[in-house]
């Protein structure tokens, strides 16, 4: 029996060819000939069985053979907002475990004490989708640029709205128990700061604007690990039983 094939193709059900990424994919890593089965997914929740009609050169025609709509494993919306690591060989890590476990939308957040000033949305989508792939997520996950805190801040989000950090003499409540307070159809937005963590000017202004000040558990985690963390906590919070 062939291994199930798996490509990303946004608009499936609109085209009658891969995108040319894929296409190259499928015709000279897998090299798939014509009448081989595959399946795309969408990104919005939509898997499609088809069929290879043509795989020549760069391009790769297939035809839809069934629709196969697919189930959200989670409730509600998982979004985080981080601050991306001076090496971002740890902030791809974590975006691909994080998009493996579920998560619904990314935010880079650029903050006072941010190392790093610049990065490449498009290699890191393409990590996404490459996550998305491995682990059948039928969902793709949304990446937003880098974007300043207090623009962040400011901009009306519905839900819970939290903000991790490590300041002692501001009072924080564990951010798993929480969640075992909070609706699981509830959207939930998670801060996770730099490597120098938020300003305490920061973080004040954030619970100014209606963030509660949480705690990761009793480790000073990696911002990286920590990001990893407030995924998974909200995953354990809203998975359908």
């Amino acid at each position: 029996m062939k291994e199930i094939r798996y490509f990303y193709s946004p608009n499936a059900s609109d085209l009658t060819e891969l995108p040319s990424d894929e296409a190259q994919h499928a015709i000279r890593v897998l090299r798939l000939q014509v009448g081989d089965d595959i399946y795309l997914m969408d990104g919005q929740g939509m898997f499609y069985h088809a069929e290879v009609t043509l795989s020549v050169g760069k391009h790769c025609s297939y035809i839809i053979k069934e629709e196969l709509p697919q189930t959200k494993t989670w409730l509600g919306r998982i979004h985080l907002a981080i601050a991306p690591t001076k090496m971002m060989d740890r902030m791809e890590w974590m975006l691909e475990k994080a998009t493996e476990i579920g998560v619904d939308e990314v935010t880079m957040l650029l903050c006072q004490f941010s190392e790093r000033k610049k990065i490449r949305t498009d290699r890191l989508d393409k990590i996404i989708v490459s996550a998305m792939k491995q682990s059948r997520k039928a969902w793709k996950p949304r990446l937003n640029d880098l974007t300043q805190f207090k623009d962040f801040i400011v901009q009306s989000r519905r839900g819970r709205k939290f903000i991790a950090h490590c300041y002692h003499d501001i009072e924080k409540v564990d951010l798993f128990e929480e969640l075992q307070q909070v609706p699981q159809d509830e959207e939930i937005t998670v801060l996770v700061g730099p490597e120098g963590d938020f300003s305490i000017d920061e973080v004040h202004f954030a619970l100014e604007h209606g963030y509660e000040s949480i705690a990761l558990g009793s480790s000073r985690l990696r911002t990286e690990t920590a990001g990893l963390m407030a995924v998974t906590m909200g995953q354990l919070s809203k998975r359908k039983l």
